[in-house]
C-alpha cells in the first residue's frame, strides 16, 4: 500500500549567477538579446507572410521554427532576467513545472521541425523533378501539425511523470530555469522510472531526428558532388547551408548538456551550455537564415522600399 501523494514544496528558489558588480551589465546584455531574439524571429514570420516570393515549403517551415524559438526564449528569458537582476528569485512549484513543460515543448518541436526541413532540402536537391508534387501545401501543413502534436504528447508524458514525484525538500535549484534534471534532483522519491522515461524519449525525439538529418545530408552531399560545375555545386549547397548551420549548433549544444555525463560537468559549465541552446540559439537562427539567404534579404529590401514609398 503506497502512501498518499503529498507535495510539501510549493516554491522553488533559484540561486542566481552571483556576478557581483557585473549583474547590471549582464542584465542589460541579456535584455538586449531577448529583445533582438523576439524582433528577429517576428521579422522572419512577417516577411514570409507578406512576401509571395517566400511562399514556399522551406520558408513555411522556417516560420514554425521561429515560433518555437519565440516560445523558448519567452519561457526562459524573463525569469532569467529576474534572477540576474536580483541575484536569485523564486517561482511557484506549478509555475516551475509549467516552465519545464513549455521548454520541453519548444525543444522537442524544434528537433522535429529541423528533421522535416532536412527532408525538404533532400527532396529539393536529390529529387527536384518530383519536389513540387510531393512537397505540396497539404503535406507541409500535415508535417507541421504532426510535429507539434507529437511534441505536445511527448512533453505531456514527462510533465505528468514529474507530478507523480514527491517533493519534500530541499527546494533550491542551482540553475537559471526549471530543467528536468534539476527538478529530479529535488525529489525525495525514486526517480529511476522518470529517468528511464527521459532516456527512452530521447530516442525518438533527439537520436532519430539527428540520424535522419545525417542520412539526408549524406545523400545531399553525394548529389551535390555529382554536379559538374563548381558554380552549380555552390548554388546547391547554399540552399541548405543555413539549415545545416542551425542543426549543428542546436544538436551540438543539446547533446553536450544531456548526453555527456553530468558528473564530469561543473555547474557553471552546465549553465553556459544551457544558455547556448536556450538563449543564444534562438537569437542566432533568424540571423543565420537572413544573412546567408538571398531570398530573405531581397524580401527585406522590397518590404523596406514599399514601406518607404
Amino acid at each position: 500500500m503506497t502512501d498518499t501523494y503529498q507535495n510539501n514544496v510549493t516554491t522553488i528558489f533559484f540561486m542566481g549567477f552571483h556576478m557581483g558588480k557585473f549583474n547590471l551589465l549582464a542584465f542589460v546584455v541579456l535584455l538586449m538579446i531577448y529583445f533582438m531574439t523576439i524582433c528577429g524571429n517576428l521579422l522572419i514570420i512577417t516577411l514570409v507572410f507578406y512576401n509571395k516570393t517566400l511562399h514556399s515549403p522551406m520558408y513555411f517551415f522556417l516560420t514554425q521554427l521561429s515560433i518555437a524559438d519565440i516560445m523558448l526564449t519567452t519561457d526562459i528569458s524573463p525569469n532569467m532576467l529576474n534572477i540576474v537582476l536580483h541575484e536569485g528569485t523564486s517561482i511557484s512549484f506549478s509555475g516551475c513545472v509549467t516552465q519545464l513543460h513549455f521548454f520541453g515543448l519548444s525543444e522537442i518541436s524544434e528537433c522535429f521541425l529541423l528533421m522535416v526541413m532536412s527532408y525538404d532540402r533532400y527532396l529539393a536537391i536529390c529529387s527536384p523533378l518530383h519536389y513540387t508534387s510531393i512537397m505540396n501545401q497539404g503535406i507541409c501543413v500535415k508535417l507541421v501539425c504532426v510535429s507539434w502534436i507529437l511534441s505536445c504528447c511527448v512533453e505531456l508524458i514527462l510533465t505528468l511523470s514529474i507530478y507523480q514525484l514527491q517533493f519534500c525538500g530541499p527546494n533550491t535549484v542551482d540553475h537559471f530555469f526549471c530543467d528536468l534534471n534539476a527538478l529530479m534532483n529535488l525529489s525525495c522519491s525514486d526517480v529511476s522510472m522518470v529517468k528511464m522515461e527521459a532516456i527512452l524519449v530521447c530516442i525518438p525525439v533527439v537520436v532519430l531526428p539527428f540520424f535522419l538529418i545525417a542520412v539526408s545530408y549524406t545523400y545531399i552531399v553525394l548529389t551535390i558532388l555529382k554536379i559538374p560545375s563548381f558554380s552549380g555545386r555552390l548554388k546547391a549547397f547554399s540552399t541548405c547551408s543555413s539549415h545545416l548551420t542551425v542543426v549543428c549548433i542546436f544538436f551540438g549544444t543539446l547533446m553536450a548538456i544531456y548526453m555527456l555525463p553530468n558528473e564530469g560537468q561543473s555547474q557553471m559549465l552546465s549553465r553556459i551550455v544551457s544558455m547556448l541552446y536556450t538563449v543564444i540559439t534562438p537569437l542566432l537562427n533568424p540571423f543565420i537564415y537572413s544573412l546567408r539567404n538571398k531570398d530573405i534579404k531581397l524580401a527585406l529590401r522590397s518590404t523596406y522600399k514599399s514601406r518607404r514609398y
